[in-house]
């Protein structure tokens, strides 16, 4: 456990759980690069936070369906960061539309949003790991529809299982180098993408869920800082699923059950 984790990129950290993930990850002693697609206000609350830990933060505008300039900016954030010893890709969005009546470009947005930009970001940091050759954590924020399906979201499962089938193949490649490769999938997690940014989840009701409400983002933020920590050295090409049991429930799963009824025979 010699690895010694003292400079962090962490995209989209404007809000949610990637703001929580750069906290997480400055408390623990980390520069942190940050970066916003549309609320650089917040982003730049994001790097107040950080600094108020005592570590350096840097922040850059992320479009993750810019394939041809996304990796420059995973370039330039370690650059001025001088160097990237942990990165965490948590930028993506979604679409709830049936498959029969997804348009390609509603498709494409989806799947280069998640999936081909974060190849590219990735490859970008990994290949800055791999020449400082001390070491390095990949971590993947996909979701529980990494692992299971859900009608009207075609795209954005196809890019989450393709995440993750890069992370473990990445698992892999740079074990050589000393470099882990995780996912972390998270469940329903209150945070702007969910509607929720405002609320407390632990006041929230939700019946489908074996633990009775949606996660907080810094439950999310504390597992990524785990798998950025020393201790994780041996874990590699693992999906951590943080959902409060959620996909255990199977077919009779769901956020959208307004009863506890499942719980008794």
């Amino acid at each position: 456990m010699t690895f010694q984790p003292r400079r962090a990129i962490v995209t989209a950290s404007d809000s949610g759980i990637g703001r929580a993930t750069a906290a997480a990850l400055a408390a623990a002693g980390m520069g942190i690069g940050i970066t916003w697609h549309r609320d650089e206000a917040g982003a730049q609350d994001t790097a107040s936070e950080v600094r108020a830990a005592g570590v350096k933060a840097e922040v850059a505008h992320l479009d993750t369906t810019e394939l041809d300039s996304c990796g420059d900016v995973i370039d330039e954030l370690a650059g001025r960061l001088g160097g990237v010893d942990v990165f965490v890709n948590n930028a993506g969005t979604g679409a709830s539309t049936p498959a029969l009546e997804m348009t390609v470009q509603q498709w494409r947005q989806v799947v280069a949003a998640d999936l081909d930009g974060a190849f590219v970001c990735i490859q970008r940091a990994a290949r800055r790991m791999a020449a400082a050759g001390a070491g390095g954590r990949i971590i993947a924020v996909t979701s529980v529809h990494e692992h299971q399906p859900r009608v009207g979201s075609a795209a954005y499962d196809a890019a989450k299982h393709g995440l993750g089938g890069l992370i473990k193949t990445l698992a892999l490649e740079l074990g050589q180098y000393q470099i882990t490769a995780n996912c972390v999938a998270p469940g329903e997690i209150a945070t702007p993408m969910t509607g929720q940014e405002d609320q407390d989840p632990h006041q929230a009701r939700r019946p489908g869920v074996p633990l009775g409400r949606p996660g907080d983002a810094r439950e999310i933020a504390s597992v990524i800082a785990f798998l950025a920590s020393p201790q994780a050295s041996y874990v590699t090409g693992a999906s951590w699923v943080v959902d409060g049991g959620m996909l255990q429930m199977g077919p009779q799963a769901g956020s959208h059950l307004t009863g506890d009824g499942w719980r008794s025979l």
